[in-house]
């Protein structure tokens, strides 16, 4: 693409870019990967100043560097374009929109927004819109997928960058459909900029990222961004049994329906059973009622059910396909997933990082437990540490028995960490094993016929992250490994 069509996106003067015309090999954020030709927009982070690799970037070839408006001006190589900017980050992402070709306009994208129960939504999406013969992508915590490719995610949102290469790709392998989870960062950073969400999906809002948000407000102000741009021709699905999911019913445009099940809802489930091993309930909708079967357990997986419900009656698809997807499906990799069906007790393993998640899953395993409630959990390192002391008296309370180990430490002191949970627990029914294996070993060593483990925090997570080094751990492998060792301890030996 010419910098002269280009630069018309940032609102560059069109014949000083035709004065100065080149063929744009790539825009760029990172110094490092700069090739000639190429724009570099140096974004202000929250730890660092992109500004301070601008030298690096003219090194590499870049032709163009932007950044954000200074109280002193830029002064450089002539033959270099520079231009300062009020918001470098809309710049970087209209930018790239442009730079791909606007894939985003192709597709029909589908924002899913939340504390939890995002990851659980787009998968359900996505079962639902390959059941209906439609092609699908997703964007997510877990990885960015479509087709036959997957990729490792970085981000529950990837950047700018490379969110709309991601897209284009996704238009050049024929995909209708792009479910993207949306994370308030993606939202506050402008990475979603010049994306037209076709329809958004809201599942509720706790308490989490305090430590970059600094205010539950400020938290929601970010979230709620998706659902105020929406246009009118747009739809949105919001949980009304969320009081930040009532607010946001008064701040968009967009169409509404509402899900529930406590409060008025358009789509609203009622008459429930849950079990450990399958859950029942009927839905109700528009004067209408349909019984539904699912192995995903929990109250909190009926809400990512009606929310999927009701996306499809608000597009006008065939709800009969939900019967065919809730029948097929087993789990979403990390979120309440069964570890085995041959114990004479159940072990789960759950994403759960934030105390509502954690409160959430324990008190629907609460009420399927028949023996006692074990769970193993432990705190991000530099993450919102208002949490920890909240996670550790949620799982004391509901808990019979509670293992607090590490979860992903990064840089902070493990038990430090650790240190912070206890602030919130004022029972005695809990123990620290600060190794997480030992601590899960720990867990299925004790556990009884049925009982009820919860490992929660890591979900589909094949790694925990220290100061100094990653190592390779996943806790259903983790968990397989310690019901087998166990298992073959309790075996008879021969004389």
């Amino acid at each position: 693409m010419k910098w002269s069509e280009l630069s018309q996106v940032i609102n560059y003067p069109l014949e000083k870019a035709r004065d100065n015309d080149f063929q744009v090999s790539g825009v760029f954020c990172n110094s490092k990967e700069v090739i000639p030709n190429g724009i570099f927009v140096a974004v202000q982070g929250n730890k660092e100043d992109g500004a301070k690799y601008i030298e690096e970037a003219l090194r590499y070839g870049a032709k163009v560097i932007l950044t954000r408006k200074r109280s002193t001006p830029l002064l450089g190589d002539k033959s270099v374009i520079w231009i300062e900017t009020e918001d470098e980050r809309v710049a970087l992402a209209r930018l790239a929109c442009a730079f791909y070709g606007y894939p985003a306009n192709k597709l029909e994208v589908i924002g899913v927004t939340g504390t939890n129960g995002k990851t659980t939504v787009t998968y359900l999406m996505e079962a639902v819109l390959k059941a209906i013969g439609q092609k699908c992508g997703v964007i997510g915590t877990v990885n960015y997928r479509f087709g036959q490719i997957s990729l490792t995610s970085t981000n529950t949102t990837p950047g700018p960058l490379q969110l709309q290469e991601i897209l284009a790709k996704m238009v050049d392998s024929s995909v209708k459909y792009c479910v993207m989870e949306v994370s308030s960062h993606a939202l506050a950073q402008k990475r979603v900029e010049g994306i037209d969400f076709k329809s958004a999906i809201f599942t509720n809002l706790s308490h989490e990222h305090l430590d970059y948000h600094k205010s539950i407000e400020e938290y929601f102000n970010a979230k709620a961004q998706l659902f105020v741009n929406l246009s009118t021709e747009a739809f949105a699905i919001i949980n009304n049994d969320d009081s930040f999911g009532q607010r946001l019913t008064r701040m968009t445009k967009a169409k509404i329906i509402r899900y529930g099940i406590d409060n008025d809802a358009e789509v609203r489930a009622s008459d429930i059973q849950l079990g450990v091993k399958k859950t029942e309930f009927t839905v109700e909708f528009f004067g209408q009622k349909k019984r539904f079967f699912t192995c995903l357990i929990g109250k909190h997986n009926i809400y990512n059910i009606l929310a999927v419900y009701s996306w499809l009656i608000a597009k006008g698809l065939s709800i009969k396909v939900m019967d065919e997807v809730l029948t097929n499906f087993q789990f979403v990799p990390g979120r309440l997933q069964p570890v085995s069906d041959k114990e004479p007790f159940a072990v789960f393993v759950d994403y759960a990082h934030t105390d509502a998640a954690l409160e959430a899953v324990l008190n629907s395993l609460r009420k399927l437990t028949k023996g006692r409630l074990i769970v193993v959990f432990g705190c991000g390192g530099d993450r919102d540490k208002t949490k920890r002391p909240k996670m550790g008296r949620v799982a004391t309370e509901i808990a019979d028995k509670v293992i607090i180990t590490t979860d992903n430490p990064r840089s902070e002191d493990p038990q430090e960490i650790i240190n912070d949970i206890l602030k919130g627990i004022t029972s005695n029914n809990f123990s620290v094993i600060i190794d997480r294996q030992q601590a899960i070993a720990k867990a299925i060593e004790i556990a009884q016929e049925k009982d009820v483990i919860l490992i929660a925090g890591k979900g589909h997570e094949n790694y925990q992250i220290y100061k100094d080094k990653i190592i390779p751990f996943n806790d259903c492998e983790v968990a397989k490994r310690c019901l087998l060792s166990r298992n073959c301890l309790l075996q008879p030996q021969g004389n």
